[in-house]
């Protein structure tokens, strides 16, 4: 493997859990483990794989622009990845806040509903 996949594999289990990703990737077949090394290597080791932003900075990014696309699935995920991350409760209202703004009030809506689900499961509500 390449020093950006390992990189990339460092950094997503420290935003989304290592069992989480050890378990993907266990998952992973033939028909899906192209795509999940080139998305450890791409996004995780390229894109959060420097220190020009700092890990809540780009997690807040990640919230808002996932939450504008309405993908919820990945939202929570990324929303637990957050905390992790070191993001507030009240840095999740706000990046919820703009959701609402920029993409509109039913998608501020889906991420209040599972920032909600998340914040209750972490024991912060």
């Amino acid at each position: 493997m390449s020093d950006r996949f390992e990189k990339g594999l460092e950094q997503r289990k420290a935003t989304l859990g290592a069992d989480y990703v050890e378990a993907n990737l266990a998952k992973a077949d033939d028909f899906n483990r192209p795509f999940q090394e080139a998305m450890t290597e791409w996004c995780w080791g390229f894109g959060w794989g420097d220190d020009a932003i700092d890990a809540p900075t780009r997690s807040l990014m990640n919230l808002a622009m996932i939450g504008a696309l309405g993908k919820m699935h990945e939202w929570e995920l990324h929303c637990k990845g957050a905390l992790r991350n070191g993001v507030t409760k009240e840095q999740i209202r706000a990046a919820c806040h703009i959701v609402a703004i920029y993409a509109g009030v039913p998608a501020g809506v889906d991420c209040f509903r599972s920032a909600r689900k998340v914040l209750e499961e972490a024991g912060e509500l």
